[in-house]
């Protein structure tokens, strides 16, 4: 028995993770896991921006999420469908644009304040996104040796993270002005007929930011467009006229189980991530960029968190991995929901951690063995992350309902338990029924 593990041990710890001869494709394509953490927790900023500029509740302003993932919910499978057809690398490039003219959005709509406008150029954003992801996942999971795909997948994982620390900086910095009015200086204001400039000036606090980023993603683009990418294994489905078929991944029981986790998964990330602000606030009563700080703090746990899984992932196996990770934050999130104050705060900042792995983990044991399914199950993946738009805003009633934002949390532990009987039970791979 010790003889079997020693040798998976040493399997694991022995294919290749990068791969030969493509090393400026893969650099291209992870620096994009960088790009697009930027926006999607540039939004954990926008939610608490938003509640002041537009004087809006934490269900409104949860609505952010909703509208941001809900574009990669309506484009997942468009994109999937337009990579089957004509390729990786015209699926990055289309990404890459909707990306940068979502961002190039924000100005027009701060300037006119209009809270919808701005909404829609999120969806535009994450539009964009929905292409970078459908195509990065199963791009870098099939770029090289099969069976280190799941740690290949979690290296370039691991800018994501990065992408997301910068986000909260540049939204703690540029964004977050410092200035919290107290309900008696907002009468003050109201008074003097100077609150809806007040309003206007932290509105626009939103536009150069965005602004920028836009322009570095339109340049990336022309990068990408200009560099030969490879074909690889699953795009050689378009040449044998096999594209694969939406009915066929309703027989791959390991894939249906995939994406429940996955939407749940993206759920509680985004949940926990778009309140940690508010929570702080609420709990340990940190103004504002001290919290944005804070936040920082546990991406950058999360950060460290995938290089670490990505080590381990040498030893042990994935599922069993992700599994003891989904234990550690039902224990963690249980005292954030009921300790709240101090220790519920540290706990709640430590299970970025452990959820660092869940996302590329279950991407990557998701597609193992769909074969010329592999771009359509990958869509539907990415569809998973909806998750985001649904949990997040109902995590708000729930703190609405309760006053209380420490119960909102039970949304993501719900989510952990699940994802704790998938890593152990459900995350098996399964093979089609053979149709006679």
């Amino acid at each position: 028995m010790s003889a079997t593990s020693s040798t998976a041990g040493k399997t694991l710890s022995t294919h290749s993770l990068f791969p030969a001869g493509q090393i400026v494709p893969f650099i291209l394509v992870t620096t994009l896991f960088f790009l697009w953490g930027i926006p999607n927790n540039l939004n954990d900023v926008l939610i608490r921006q938003f509640m002041k500029s537009f004087a809006i509740s934490r269900f409104q302003a949860g609505l952010v999420q909703s509208a941001f993932y809900m574009g990669y919910f309506v484009l997942a499978i468009p994109a999937a469908l337009v990579m089957r057809r004509v390729g990786y690398k015209p699926g990055f490039v289309v990404g890459l644009v909707l990306y940068g003219a979502g961002a190039c959005l924000f100005w027009p709509a701060a300037y006119v304040r209009s809270y919808g406008f701005l909404l829609f150029a999120l969806f535009v954003i994450a539009s964009g996104l929905s292409f970078l992801e459908t195509a990065s996942n199963p791009f870098i999971a099939q770029l090289g040796d099969p069976d280190s795909s799941e740690r290949r997948l979690n290296f370039s994982q691991a800018f994501n993270p990065f992408g997301a620390m910068t986000g909260v900086l540049i939204g703690t910095v540029f964004i977050f002005s410092g200035v919290e009015l107290s309900p008696e200086q907002i009468a003050g204001l109201r008074a003097q007929h100077a609150y809806d400039a007040y309003l206007r000036t932290e509105t626009l606090r939103v536009v150069w930011p965005y602004v920028i980023l836009g322009a570095f993603a339109l340049f990336w683009a022309i990068l990408v467009f200009f560099t030969k990418f490879p074909r690889i294994q699953g795009e050689h489905e378009v040449d044998s006229g096999d594209h694969g078929k939406f009915r066929e991944l309703f027989a791959y029981r390991h894939f249906l189980l995939a994406v429940i986790a996955q939407f749940l998964y993206v759920g509680a990330q985004v949940g926990t991530w778009s309140y940690f602000i508010t929570y702080s606030q609420d709990y340990t009563h940190e103004p504002e960029k001290r919290a944005g700080y804070l936040l920082m703090g546990t991406l950058g746990a999360f950060c460290v968190g995938r290089f670490v899984s990505a080590y381990l992932m040498r030893f042990i196996s994935p599922s069993k991995l992700m599994g003891a990770y989904s234990l550690a934050n039902i224990i963690l999130v249980s005292i954030g929901v009921l300790h709240p104050g101090w220790l519920g705060f540290c706990c709640i900042f430590l299970t970025s951690f452990f959820m660092s792995l869940m996302f590329p983990t279950i991407f990557a044991l998701g597609l193992k063995g769909l074969g010329p399914n592999t771009k359509i199950g990958g869509s539907f993946l990415v569809m998973a992350i909806v998750g985001g738009a649904v949990l997040t805003p109902i995590m708000g009633l729930v703190s609405e309902k309760f006053h209380s934002l420490a119960i909102a949390y039970s949304i993501p532990l719900i989510a952990y338990l699940y994802i704790a009987i998938y890593s152990y039970w459900g995350s098996e791979r399964s093979r089609p029924a053979v149709s006679g």
